[in-house]
């Protein structure tokens, strides 16, 4: 695998406003590395909040007050928002940090408004990139992730088989009391060599 098919929330957010805001003035809660990516695909970006059209949160371990008050000010002005992924934590090694939707919730709670478009899974709006940029069907797609409530219901809703893996985030005693229920359930993505060799 190399980089070029990796599709990322950054890769979908990009082709979501190049497709719906290709004029927008934006302004980015989220790590520099994201920034960078937008800037290098000729997004533009708002100086202040009297100039943002569109507000755009990802995850960044940098949020502080006066992201939240540039987005406040920005949104009380008419400036739409969407986000990249709805994450809650990020798992990382010794356990957990706030993900982008800790970022979410803090511009929810001071705006009172609920953040809709969001690119991350389960969003459609990812399992539709991915699809267009491979050009197949969702029939010929296996989903697999390790979360029911994103990797599992975009792929159910799509219209992809799926594979949940057991490895992350959920366990078996949490598919048990869900009412997402994925088309397969393995302990590791290695077993889906071992469905391919057996042609499964």
């Amino acid at each position: 695998m190399t980089i070029d098919q990796l599709l990322s929330p950054a890769v979908v957010t990009i082709r979501y406003l190049h497709a719906h805001y290709p004029k927008a003035k934006v302004y980015v809660i989220g790590e520099k590395v994201f920034k960078d990516e937008l800037e290098q695909s000729g997004i533009r970006f708002a100086r202040s909040p009297e100039e943002t059209d569109l507000v755009v949160i990802s995850w960044d371990r940098d949020f502080h007050y006066r992201h939240l008050n540039d987005a406040y000010q920005a949104i009380r002005r008419g400036a739409e928002v969407i986000a990249t992924h709805p994450d809650r934590t990020c798992p990382v090694p010794g356990g957990a940090i706030p993900d982008c939707g800790g970022m979410i919730g803090a511009v929810e709670g001071v705006t009172g408004q609920k953040v809709e478009v969001i690119m991350g899974k389960p969003s459609l709006l990812t399992a539709y990139a991915a699809l267009d940029i491979l050009g197949v069907e969702a029939s010929s797609c296996l989903m697999t992730g390790d979360r029911l409530e994103t990797d599992i219901l975009m792929g159910r809703q799509a219209g992809m088989n799926t594979a949940l893996v057991l490895t992350g985030v959920t366990k078996r005693e949490d598919l048990q009391r869900s009412d997402i229920k994925p088309t397969f359930v393995l302990e590791s993505v290695r077993d889906i060599l071992s469905f391919r060799e057996c042609g499964n």
